[in-house]
This record gives C-alpha cells, sequence and structure tokens, in this order.
C-alpha cells in the first residue's frame, strides 16, 4: 500500500495538474471504486460541472476540495493509480473512472485490485465516514513535531513496540511496513524495542530519522517494487527503493556495518533489519 511519500508525489502531482481546472464529465465502469455511492450518475452528477480548488492529504488519503464545498476523498489502497491522460490515449483494461475536463486533459483512477475508492462527501462529515481520520496522529511531513512534544507522546505509549508504534495511524500518520523499517535502521534501533527503554539520544535519533527517511522518500517520488503498482501520476515508478537500507534486501550487505539483513515475521509482517547494528 502507498505510504506517505508515495501519496504526498501523487498529491503533489495533482495539485500541478488540476487546481483550477473545471470538470466536464465523469465515466464510471464499476460501482466497486465508488462503491458509497447509490449509482454511477449520482456520482457523476455531483462532479460535473465543478472546479478543483486544491488537492490535500491526510494520512495516505488524498482529499480533493472543490468549489461545490464539497470533498472528493481518494484511498488508493493496494494497487490505485491516479493517472493523467489524454482522451486519445489507450485505455487500461482497470481504469475504473475516467474524469474529463473542460480545459482539455483527462484523471483516471485505475485499480487493477480493485480495493481502493473514490467517495465525495460533505468536510463536516468525513471523519464520520472514515473514523481512522478522527484519530490520526502528528503528520511528520505537513505538521512536524518539536522534539520535546514527540519525546512527550513516545514516552506516553511506554510498552509498545518500536515498529508498531510508528505504523500506528493513530500516533503518526502515513508510514507503513516500509518506511518504519528504513527509519528505524536509520536510527539504529532494533524494531521490537520500547520508548521505555529508550534514552534520550536514542529517542532523538528516531525523531531526526522519521524526519529525514519521509523527506528523502519524497524527493526521490517515493518507492515502487517489483509488482509496478506505485506509480506517480505521469505513470513513472519512484527511485527510492534504489536507496533502500534494509526493506527487501535479506541476505545482503548492510549499507552502514556490512552485517547481513535479517528478515523476521513481527505482528504478521516481514520486517526487514540488521542484526549487528540495530540495537
Amino acid at each position: 500500500m502507498p505510504e506517505l511519500p508515495e501519496v504526498e508525489t501523487v498529491r503533489r502531482g495533482l495539485e500541478r495538474e488540476l487546481v483550477g481546472k473545471r470538470i466536464k464529465s465523469v465515466e464510471v465502469t464499476g460501482m466497486r471504486s465508488i462503491r458509497r455511492h447509490k449509482n454511477k450518475n449520482e456520482f457523476a452528477g455531483r462532479l460535473e460541472g465543478v472546479k478543483v480548488k486544491s488537492v490535500k492529504r491526510r494520512g495516505k488519503y488524498l482529499v480533493i476540495h472543490l468549489d461545490s464545498s464539497e470533498l472528493l476523498v481518494v484511498h488508493m489502497r493496494m494497487s490505485g493509480q491516479l493517472r493523467r491522460a489524454q482522451p486519445k490515449d489507450p485505455l487500461d483494461k482497470h481504469t475504473h473512472v475516467v474524469i474529463t475536463f473542460t480545459q482539455g486533459g483527462q484523471l483516471r483512477f485505475v485499480d487493477p485490485r480493485t480495493f481502493g475508492e473514490m467517495f465525495l462527501t460533505a468536510p463536516d462529515v468525513l471523519s464520520s465516514q472514515i473514523p481512522e481520520l478522527a484519530d490520526l496522529g502528528f503528520d511528520p511531513v505537513d505538521e512536524p513535531l518539536a522534539v520535546t512534544e514527540f519525546a512527550r507522546r513516545l514516552l506516553g505509549r511506554p510498552g509498545v513496540k518500536l515498529k508498531t508504534l510508528l505504523m500506528d495511524q493513530s500516533f503518526m500518520a502515513g508510514v507503513g511496513n516500509i518506511y518504519s523499517d528504513e527509519i528505524l535502521w536509520e536510527s539504529g534501533l532494533r524494531f521490537d524495542r520500547t520508548p521505555s527503554q529508550l534514552s534520550n539520544m536514542e529517542i532523538r535519533r528516531l525523531f531526526r530519522a522519521i524526519v529525514e527517511i519521509l523527506h528523502e522518500g519524497i524527493k526521490h517520488r517515493g518507492s515502487t517494487l517489483a509488482d509496478q503498482q506505485y506509480v506517480d501520476v505521469a505513470g513513472k515508478p519512484g527511485d527510492y527503493q534504489q536507496f533502500h537500507a534494509v526493506y527487501d534486501r535479506t541476505g545482503l550487505a548492510c549499507r552502514r556495518c556490512r552485517g547481513i539483513i535479517a528478515r523476521e515475521k513481527f505482528a504478521g509482517r516481514s520486517t526487514f533489519f540488521c542484526p549487528d547494528c540495530q540495537v
């Protein structure tokens, strides 16, 4: 599933492409991608004639603000992609929604596994429709904390394993399996340590690693893995996978200490780490 760097990369692309454009028409090929709506016509009718005001991100969700005062919410989940296109471009067989603009150009929602979704809602009911947004933790890119406040919140969860905490959306928004492993490697900490076991210096290292890894991920337009399911709005893969220190590098040499990267199952997830320099 795309994490903060991938979703932020898509958000920035959408902001460049969509803001100020008016929607001319909407075509939907199946109800699964707009499953919160009554039917295709109801969804399309609320979008046609409306102008895009801004594109925001809430954790792993994209929130497109419209001049109708409604929000178009997109969650890409496992395989969803938002791609810009021209009407003459060939249509991918997994294209489920096509939004055409009066100025020319299209936005297409492509989703082979159809776990992703798009839906329209009013701002004041967004949190009730997506309960996790009501309890969303701090955003390390949009709402960075002071290290002292980060330490206070971290130590407020004294017994939770570090990887579990980094992936807990009520603690911090947007981080999943890939970037939690990379953050813990960067900070030199094992995934199964707890906040109560950390020294002040280790807390500062963890804080710095969160900021640095996520910004580097965004700089390199996110991580595209072997399944090629994540691409940006231009259909291009990200580059950050080339810089992964531990994720999916089992048996390879650690970039820091030349130890051998290990893989363990933790909380049902594959976890990658260096047993030698993560302590």
